[in-house]
């Protein structure tokens, strides 16, 4: 356990700072998306360190659902979390005057709802234990309100930039506890979501994938580095950051 320090990590070498042994960390969303990936990497440094990987079932809507897997997982880490990465979250695709109101709303309750009180329960429990932490929450590209005309997703930006706009607050509560709070926005990443833009969503993809400058989709590993470093102390500094992670789509289109 890294004891709280509010002058710094001293004279920590830079590789050590990136050293996640000893710590556990909470993921949400780890069934599909993005989570996976950062959780079979948790899951290989366990395996060489020789610690276990726990999973339960919650649903992040129902606070009843909620607070008993997260209960479930303490428990069965032996009673002690440093973190969390809450990744669960769905996409709705539809222009406003066909929206449903019962599809718009859940996309709602598991994007922000979801987020908010997974960090909530976290956070109390990083208080109550005298705890240091960091919180990685997934924002999207699509906070920053591109891509009007590209893919109608105006309740899911909405909910993503909610989510982005969480961070400067409760970096601002949480820090005088050495609590961390910092958001990913990603770009265009191969997941099963990403994956329905087929047939006539086709030149939606080829959009994505040709307009940034990189000239390629972003894949779940592009993402856990950062996930990785921000839940390390080598971030011990960052907090109520929003961190892209695009392929420069965030910088405009590629020039060809």
């Amino acid at each position: 356990m890294t004891t709280f320090n509010p002058r710094g990590l001293g004279d920590v070498k830079v590789t050590d700072r990136f050293d996640l042994t000893g710590k556990n960390f909470l993921i949400t969303g780890g069934g599909g998306g993005i989570a996976p990936e950062p959780v079979e990497e948790f899951k290989s440094l366990g395996d060489r360190y020789g610690v276990k990987t726990f999973y339960t079932r919650g649903d992040v809507t129902k606070q009843d659902s909620l607070e008993k897997a997260f209960t479930e997982c303490i428990d069965a880490i032996g009673g002690q979390l440093h973190g969390a990465l809450t990744a669960a979250g769905i996409v709705m695709d539809t222009p406003l005057l066909d929206a449903d109101w019962e599809i718009t709303q859940r996309v709602l309750n598991v994007n922000v709802m979801g987020t908010y009180w997974t960090i909530k329960l976290l956070a109390q429990h990083l208080v109550e234990t005298k705890t240091p932490g960091s919180i990685v929450a997934i924002a999207s590209i699509n906070a920053q309100s591109l891509y009007v005309s590209v893919q109608p997703k105006s309740a899911h930006n909405a909910s993503k930039a909610a989510i982005k706009g969480l961070m400067g607050p409760l970096a601002g509560e949480l820090g005088q506890y050495g609590i961390r709070v910092n958001c990913i926005s990603p770009g265009a990443i191969q997941t099963p979501m990403l994956a329905r833009l087929q047939g006539e969503k086709r030149a939606i993809l080829d959009w994505y994938e040709n307009g940034a400058p990189l000239q390629r989709l972003g894949v779940p590993e592009d993402l856990t580095p950062m996930v990785c470093y921000l839940l390390s102390d080598a971030a011990a500094f960052t907090t109520g950051a929003d961190m892209l992670v695009t392929g420069g789509l965030h910088a405009g289109s590629a020039l060809k």
